[in-house]
């Protein structure tokens, strides 16, 4: 595995060398190419003897969202209440309702014609209004908190400027960032300012019961670094 000092000195090595095509078409292809051009296997790097940084890397400028973790809502039985109240039945669900809406805290959605519901940002929590003002489900700030260090402790933040499409995109890496420590005060005006939404997935076993397919929290690649409270510039 390679260590932040070698991985340093590659991204130098590609900032030099200029647009790079890239390694296969379509949404994935930065991040195969960045890992093939690193010779990486897994998608981290050792930055100390017992602390790894997960790589990430995006377009400037791209308007596709990033996942950054799922979690389910609380309390427990949120997402039973959300598909009794706002499920439906598709020609694909096979006869069993599902919920499938993004959450913005900019307005509220609209879900089969009506008016859904909308996020909005407590002091210590984020929670989904209905239409009517009821709290729908919540996530407070220490879960939020875990969710993000869980999958996203230590980021190594790779940009790349882009040009071309498809088979012929080409890609130039010369910005990283490290990244550690969730901000919760950032987090949280992202989502008031519509950077980062909630795609609520919720399913529906055979027997009824709620299944959550991944609910997700999303935000634009080139936000991501305003969630890290320790934002330290490298190339």
């Amino acid at each position: 595995m390679r260590t932040l000092e070698e991985t340093l000195q590659k991204l130098n090595d590609l900032k030099a060398t200029g647009y790079i095509k890239t390694h296969r078409a379509g949404p994935t292809g930065i991040g195969k190419t960045l890992e093939d051009l690193l010779d990486i296997e897994e998608n981290n790097i050792a930055i100390a003897n017992t602390t790894f940084a997960e790589i990430k890397s995006a377009r400037k400028g791209s308007q596709s969202m990033l996942t950054l973790f799922t979690k389910s809502p609380m309390p427990p039985e949120a997402n039973g209440y959300l598909l009794n109240r706002y499920g439906y039945v598709t020609l694909k669900s096979a006869g069993r309702k599902i919920l499938h809406s993004t959450v913005w805290a900019t307005s509220y959605n609209t879900l089969r014609g009506e008016t859904g519901f909308m996020a909005i940002v407590n002091p210590d929590k984020l929670a989904i209004l209905s239409a009517d003002s009821e709290q729908l489900c919540y996530w407070d700030e220490k879960t939020l908190r875990n969710s993000f260090e869980k999958k996203l402790h230590h980021v190594l933040y790779v940009l790349a400027d882009c040009k071309g499409r498809g088979e012929s995109e080409e890609f130039w890496f010369n910005e990283a960032w490290l990244l550690a420590g969730f901000d919760f005060a950032g987090f949280a005006s992202a989502v008031k300012d519509g950077t980062i939404c909630v795609d609520l997935r919720i399913g529906q076993y055979p027997n009824g019961r709620p299944h959550d397919h991944g609910t997700g929290f999303r935000i634009l690649p080139s936000k991501l670094k305003i969630c890290f409270k320790d934002r330290q510039r490298l190339i």
